[in-house]
């Protein structure tokens, strides 16, 4: 069986879409510029597609020194850096997380309130903040992202979803839309092998890199939006709930935690425990 890095995604602010690229730097709280930037309600409380759909429709993109945000419904864009030394820092909240954040330019808060419909500040995670993961988990920290610094999928777990919800459409006489990886918003996925391979992984290289899959991830209605329009459906839940129902949850991809030094690259060969090349961190 071989397995190889196909896709690397990174999404500089908290639930807007994000950018593909073909290598990426490994810090010590996930991908470099992942999740450092959130938008923030006037309480400081976190914000995401669960609550505004109209998140899906701002895209991300690397620019010069920074990074491009893009309205896709019609081209409108704002530029951010991809770092602030300097600002108003105020506690905000994500979950049952308080960390101290950096609010970005006046401007930019403006830009995403007019486009979101809804008064939010832009705020930015800084290297002095540090967020701990679920230490019933794991130890380590983590970016603004849910819970832990990479989520990991099998891009053989989205065809086999994808054709199962076919196979359910044509049974109902209806029509089975493909779902797009980007609905799982992953960070690196997985080329090779079979479906939800990942679910028993507990340790992988990619390249050289090490990570531990350390918890299922359960899904939610983000999954269900549209990351051009914002508008929402059933499906994938209903279609996952078939068959990757835990309880009241319905999992897809891993999340887990990996090295804090290194890059990991498109093309990289996935080695296992007990693989011939596991014991050779060099190997390409």
């Amino acid at each position: 069986m071989s397995l190889v890095l196909a896709s690397i995604h990174v999404y500089p602010v908290k639930s807007l879409g994000g950018y593909t690229l073909n290598e990426v730097d490994l810090t010590d709280r996930g991908p470099e510029h992942d999740r450092r930037w959130m938008l923030v309600d006037r309480d400081g409380r976190f914000l995401s597609q669960r609550e505004v759909p109209a998140m899906a429709c701002l895209h991300c993109s690397p620019g010069d020194e920074g990074f491009i945000v893009t309205d896709v419904r019609d081209g409108a864009h704002l530029r951010l850096p991809w770092e602030m030394h300097a600002g108003r820092a105020s506690r905000v909240r994500i979950w049952e997380d308080e960390l101290v954040a950096i609010a970005g330019p006046a401007a930019a808060s403006e830009w995403f309130t007019e486009r979101l419909r809804t008064d939010v500040d832009a705020m930015y995670m800084p290297h002095t903040s540090h967020r701990a993961v679920d230490p019933t988990y794991a130890e380590g920290t983590t970016s603004l992202s849910d819970g832990f610094p990479y989520l990991i999928v099998s891009a053989s777990s989205l065809d086999e979803l994808n054709r199962r919800g076919a196979a359910l459409a044509l049974e109902r006489g209806g029509h089975w839309s493909p779902i797009p990886m980007e609905r799982f918003r992953p960070n690196l996925v997985i080329g090779g092998g079979v479906a939800h391979q990942e679910d028993g992984w507990t340790e992988i290289r990619i390249g050289s890199a090490r990570f531990n899959l350390v918890k299922p991830c359960a899904r939610c209605v983000i999954t269900t939006t549209d990351q051009s329009t914002g508008t929402r459906g059933a499906e994938p839940l209903r279609t996952l709930a078939t068959y990757r129902a835990a309880g009241n949850k319905v999992l897809f991809a891993m999340n887990a935690m990996g090295d804090q030094h290194g890059t990991v690259r498109v093309g990289d060969r996935v080695t296992l425990p007990g693989d011939e090349a596991w014991m050779d961190r060099t190997d390409p």
